[in-house]
């Protein structure tokens, strides 16, 4: 191989690669906005950014004014995703409504941030609720509340009927009769599609992810992720995740 055929080919790899780093951004940001439309919280702190950060357009030379524009975007865009996902227009632009009305009200980087962090929480929630009225009981739809805010710990019946003050029984035929399957398949399928996701959007390892998840153990973690997911974490990210280098090549 020549020195000009080398050079050819070291230029298209690196093309290659820089496509798919662009790739991989993207679907980070992708994930980040389905998470939200999901109604996982949990998820959506993951792949959350902060405001304005590396990589992102200065919008004005105002530190001020360009936090306020770059959180406007963000809003409008997180209205149309949320539209998209189910909640009515009216709703969803009424949201956005209120939210660039309070930021406009406040002056510094820290309030502005806060604006930032307070909107995205309750679209999350508002998706969340949105997804469970009408379809599960009040009683499950708190209970599914509860998995969801205690996803990254060790979740049990015991201590999700405790705070819902009614019998652990009860809440485990109650939620079984309404979602299908029981109380501790429900929390470790939200626990695995969670884990899925990391694996494929962050560098996160599965012994990682299995301690940030609250699994007893790493091997624990892989026969659950295997009886849901058909392949082991390591399996699955070497499939699908493009962050992987020998994906790159």
């Amino acid at each position: 191989m020549n020195n000009h055929t080398e050079e050819i080919l070291a230029q298209y790899l690196f093309s290659q690669r820089e496509q798919d780093f662009e790739r991989a951004s993207f679907d980070r940001e992708m994930a980040f906005y389905k998470s939200i439309c999901s109604g996982n919280m949990e998820l959506v702190r993951v792949f959350m950014k902060p405001l304005f950060c590396d990589g992102c357009g200065t919008l004005s030379d105002d530190p001020i004014r360009n936090l306020k524009y770059h959180l406007v975007v963000l809003t409008a865009i997180i209205a149309r995703y949320c539209i998209k996902g189910g909640m009515t227009p009216d709703e969803s632009y009424a949201l956005s409504d209120f939210y660039i009305m309070k930021m406009d009200k406040v002056n510094t980087e820290k309030e502005i941030r806060a604006v930032h962090a307070e909107m995205i929480e309750g679209y999350t929630n508002k998706m969340r609720r949105l997804k469970l009225n009408g379809v599960y009981s009040k009683q499950v739809i708190r209970t599914i509340d509860y998995i969801m805010y205690n996803l990254h710990g060790k979740i049990l019946l015991d201590d999700a009927a405790e705070h819902l003050k009614i019998s652990p029984a009860y809440l485990s035929r109650l939620f079984k009769n309404e979602t299908g399957i029981s109380f501790s398949d429900y929390v470790n399928k939200l626990k695995i599609e969670e884990a899925a996701s990391l694996l494929l959007f962050t560098e996160y390892t599965d012994l990682e992810i299995s301690v940030m998840l609250g699994f007893s153990s790493q091997s624990y973690f892989i026969k659950i992720f295997k009886k849901y997911m058909n392949a082991t974490p390591k399996q699955y990210k070497k499939k699908y995740n493009i962050l992987n280098p020998q994906n790159l090549i």
